[in-house]
């Protein structure tokens, strides 16, 4: 356990494994890590700064996977992401984020529709906070984290089954 968090499993949907042409995938997946919530009850604040401060955050989503010295998340340098920086959402809105990012794939699979049902929409649907992480800005990019063409980020928390997901979706 790491800052009330225990790290459960992690999913990558890679739409290359979905697409016909290997050119129409638009080089897009989605990560979801799920952390289980220890039993002491933290307030949502609370536990998006146990998610910042866990290893598994420690992601630059690059190929570099988690550096438990890692200064980057994502496109972002890691000392900048605090838990003011994520807004809440509703279901709604997490969903339209997720479709419009779609979009130019028009024509989702069906393997690829229920992959997304299991692990992302249905873990929307469940959750009991949704937040955004918001634009941080030019300053906050580091030094390579233009390689992604997009970066949303989700956190999920869900109370009910005791876990928080985090999910990133993402181009590069």
């Amino acid at each position: 356990m790491d800052n009330g968090l225990a790290h459960e499993e992690n999913t990558l949907i890679n739409f290359r494994r979905y697409a016909p042409d290997p050119k129409e995938h638009g080089f897009r997946w989605i990560d979801t890590k799920q952390l289980r919530i220890s039993a002491e009850s933290m307030d949502d604040r609370g536990l998006l700064a146990a998610l910042i401060g866990h290893d598994q955050f420690r992601d630059d989503y690059a190929g570099g996977g988690v550096l438990p010295d890692g200064l980057r998340h994502g496109p972002y340098w890691l000392g900048l992401i605090t838990p003011d920086r994520y807004e809440p959402i509703s279901q709604e809105k997490a969903v339209q984020i997720l479709r419009g990012w779609m979009d130019p794939l028009r024509d989702v699979s069906t393997e690829l529709e229920a992959d997304l049902q299991r692990e992302v929409f249905a873990c929307l649907a469940a959750a009991d906070g949704i937040y955004y992480l918001s634009e941080l800005g030019d300053d906050a990019i580091h030094d390579w984290g233009r390689a992604h063409d997009y970066f949303h980020e989700f956190v999920l928390i869900d109370r009910s089954a005791g876990r928080i997901t985090l999910i990133v979706a993402a181009d590069d």
